[in-house]
This record gives C-alpha cells, structure tokens and sequence, in this order.
C-alpha cells in the first residue's frame, strides 16, 4: 500500500465527509493521508485489516488517514493518550449511530448500536440490568451446564475443532440465556438457522457482502445475499412468534433475558416494541455469539501449549477447595489475567465504531473538522511495545504486575459505548476456563502458527484451532453444584 505524509495540522470537513463515500473534493490536506486508490485500500482491508492498520502505523505512527471506497475517510488512532481524550470528550459533541449504519443492513436501524443522544442512554438504561449485577449469578448454572453438556462430548484420542465446539456453546448460552429457550420445535428450528445467518460472513470473500453495496440485492436463495434476507426474514418470524407466546401468558417470572427485556420500562413507564425486542436480540447474537466463541478457543490454544500457564491455573482453583463457587472462581487473579491476556493478544474486533464530533475538535494539539470520523483501533493498541513488551508473546503476568488504563486495554470499547454484554462474555470465559483445566489433558494439534484472518466484522483464527483430548482428569465438582451449597 503506498503511502503519503501530509503536513497539515487540520483535517479538511469537505474531504472527511462520511456520508460523500469516495474522496473527491476538498484540498487533499488530510493529515497521514494513504494515498493510494480507495477501492484498493478498501481491498487491503477486507482481505487483511490487521496487515493493512500495521502498515499505516509504521509509516506514520500514532495516527493517520485511511479512504476505503464506499465507506469514506476516517483517521484511525493508536495513541491511548488521544483515545482517552476522545473517551473522556462530552458524549454529545459526538455522533456515533450514524457512523454504524454498515450493520443497518443486518440489523435494521432502531437497535442500540445505531442510536445516539437521549435515545441511546435511554435504550442503554432499559438493557443494561439484564446483563450485571445479580442477574449474572442466575446465569451461571445454566452456563455451566451448557459447557458440561459440550465437553462430554469429547473422546480421548478423538481430535476435534476448539473452534466448532467454543462456537456449540456460545451459540447455547445466547439460546438458552437471551433467547431463553431449552426445548421444543422452535428450539431446534432456531440452532441451525441462527448458524447458517452468521455462516454467510465467515470468510473476507463473503465478508465483502457488508462492504460493497452493489452486492447487496436480493435475487432469491441462490444469492448470498438473498440466502441472508431469507434467513433474517425467517429468524425475525421465530422471535416474534416467541415474543407473542410470552405477552399471551403473561409474566411467568422467568429470567431470561428476553423476558427482562419484555419487561423494561423506561422513566415514563414505556417499554420495548416488537421491532425493537426482535433487532436488540439479533445484536446480541451477532456482537455476543461469535466474539465469545473466538476467545475462548484462541485461550485454550494457548494454555494447552504453555503447560507453566496451565498448571498455575490448576493450582489457583484448587486454592478455593469448597468455595469454588462463579463469584470466587471470577475472581481468581491468575485466571482473570490468563482472560486478559486472551483478549489483549486476540481481539475480535480491529476497530472501535467511529466517533464522529459535530464540530471541530482538537486531540492532543491535532485539530480535526466537524465530521471527520475519529476510529481507535483496538489492535494496534494492544500491540504497542511500549505498553506491552515483547507483546506477541502469551504472558498473563503482565496484567498481574500493571494496571492498564481503559484506553490501553479495550477489548470491549470504551467510554459510554462500552459493551453491554462484556461482563457475561467475561464469565462464561472464566466458568469453561475452570471446568475445561480440571478436567481435561489436551494437545494442540495445529501446532503450526494460526493466522488472524478475517470473519464478517470479527478477526478469527484461520482454521479450526485443532485439539485432541489425551485424558481425563479426576472429575471435579461442578461450579453449579458448589453454589447451590454455599
């Protein structure tokens, strides 16, 4: 990719204009400007967006200006000191829901990522107790369950994808937990549905659905992205008829977090449509689902080749003996790092959403135009070897011996966009963490480096993170079973 420096301190509003697409007009003064054509930039992004961010951080460094073709201009951030100035910006200087709209196609435009102002706080208000606090703890025996049911199906000696099955339990814990359904016609007719709608994203081929809009035509199931409307169309059937099912029979004092949701009621006593409980419950799956998943097989990946790692772990949670209960175990401090870590070394996204400022705005001394969309990229800032020494390497300790700032470490967003969700993400990685190291010894079979490539908007390893069961360890009690005693 060719690059080229620019000298001014200014971001021009007419060439950094989001909602223009391609560059065309303005003076061409954007500063770190990539020069090269935006459908070739587009391209390098699609195709490797960590080797494309890499690029544009050793030409220029903190920050520079990228122009993808049919996206438009944006400046992407390394410098954790400008992203903490922009975190710690008034939120209403910034517009953020418009700069999502390449997901509207998904997930329509009345969910919580496409708002902004008073509606999004509002929306955020009604979601957010579903997802902390107590309700967490009602959670975790169903979690647990769910990764019993999963690892039983492991076999000595029988290899398997860490992969498929992380994807197997995630998908459940988003059914049974958010969905909240365990059985019957709907369940099973959801499972398989649910998988082929993501399944039509997950390569940087079928990716470019999203980005180029020209493919976005439906000319029937034998196009994908016909297969994708026809999928949507049939999910959003299912939900509703959920939705209708439980407003028919009333409250049932049930806590899954579609029934918390039907319940919510904003400061005037309003709740959540139908439009509204449908798209929220697809923004869970798709921004819930296949992030957790990757996670958690990029963590097993790495303990299992590190046996240091592992057999500190094994320690730390048999230093609990009977106390082993969710709260305790989400507490462990070496097990927590070894979740830090995981995401720091791997995180799902490259990028946070664009934070667009309404009016000019100066980030450390550099001033950019009313809607230059500001972007922090989440990869580069965890690859920062001033922050993260020799930070290819799998070293949970280093979130032992520091604490690192939210705009150093942000797996999961920042500011008042933070996700809603990362508290749930984070315990079911903590639960399948301590079930799966006490039970289980493992190889790694893809012995080989795992590359990063793309999956629809999430970064994913390349193949199926091969993995094989050499034994089984002495059963452990369940975490479920531990805190119904406690």
């Amino acid at each position: 990719m060719e690059l080229k420096t620019g000298n001014d301190s200014t971001v021009d509003s007419a060439t950094l204009d989001n909602t223009t697409g391609d560059r065309t007009t303005g003076n061409n003064t954007s500063p770190n400007r990539v020069s090269s054509p935006p459908l070739q930039q587009l391209l390098g992004w699609i195709i490797d967006p960590v080797r494309y961010q890499v690029q544009g951080r050793q030409q220029y460094g903190d920050f520079f200006t990228a122009n993808l073709s049919g996206l438009g201009p944006m400046v992407i951030i390394s410098d954790p000191k400008m992203i903490q100035e922009i975190f710690s910006y008034d939120a209403s200087k910034f517009d953020i829901g418009r700069g999502n709209t390449i997901i509207a196609p998904l997930l329509g435009m009345r969910n919580l990522l496409m708002l902004d102002g008073e509606a999004h706080r509002n929306k955020r208000k009604l979601l957010m107790p579903s997802f902390h606090g107590e309700r967490l703890q009602t959670y975790c025996q169903q979690i647990e369950d769910i990764i019993t049911n999963i690892t039983q199906q492991w076999q000595p000696g029988k290899p398997f994808g860490m992969l498929t099955a992380m994807r197997q339990m995630s998908l459940e814990v988003i059914v049974q937990v958010v969905f909240g359904l365990r059985e019957g016609d709907r369940y099973e007719q959801l499972k398989p549905l649910l998988r082929a709608w993501l399944h039509v994203l997950d390569s940087p081929l079928r990716a470019s659905l999203i980005f180029f809009k020209f493919l976005q035509q439906d000319f029937g199931t034998w196009s994908p992205w016909g297969r994708i409307q026809e999928r949507q169309r049939k999910l959003h059937e299912l939900l509703q008829a959920e939705i209708d099912e439980r407003r028919a029979v009333g409250d049932t004092g049930r806590s899954d977090i579609l029934s918390l949701l039907m319940a919510a009621r904003d400061e005037n006593g309003q709740g959540m449509d139908d439009e509204e409980l449908r798209t929220e419950l697809l923004m869970l799956l798709l921004v819930g689902h296949e992030t957790t998943a990757i996670s958690m097989a990029w963590m097993f990946h790495q303990i299992y080749q590190n046996p240091a790692i592992l057999d500190r772990l094994r320690q730390e949670i048999q230093s609990l003996g009977d106390k082993a209960n969710p709260l305790a175990i989400a507490q462990l401090p070496y097990l927590t790092a070894v979740c830090q870590e995981t995401l720091r070394m791997y995180p799902v996204a490259p990028l946070l959403f664009p934070r667009i400022p309404k009016e000019p705005i100066t980030i450390a001394g550099q001033t950019f135009a009313a809607g230059t969309p500001l972007v922090s990229s989440i990869y580069l800032v965890h690859y920062r070897e001033d922050l993260y020494p020799n930070p290819n390497e799998f070293r949970p300790e280093r979130f032992l011996e520091r604490q690192y700032s939210p705009s150093e470490y942000l797996p999961f967003g920042g500011g008042n966009r933070r996700c809603l969700g990362y508290a749930l993400a984070q315990m079911e990685m903590k639960l399948a963490l301590a079930h799966v190291v006490q039970r289980y010894e493992m190889l790694v079979t893809d012995t080989l480096p795992i590359k990063i490539h793309r999956r629809g908007f999430t970064l994913a390893p390349q193949t199926d993170v091969g993995m094989v069961v050499t034994s089984r360890r002495k059963a452990a009690p369940s975490v479920s079973a531990i805190s119904a005693r406690v």
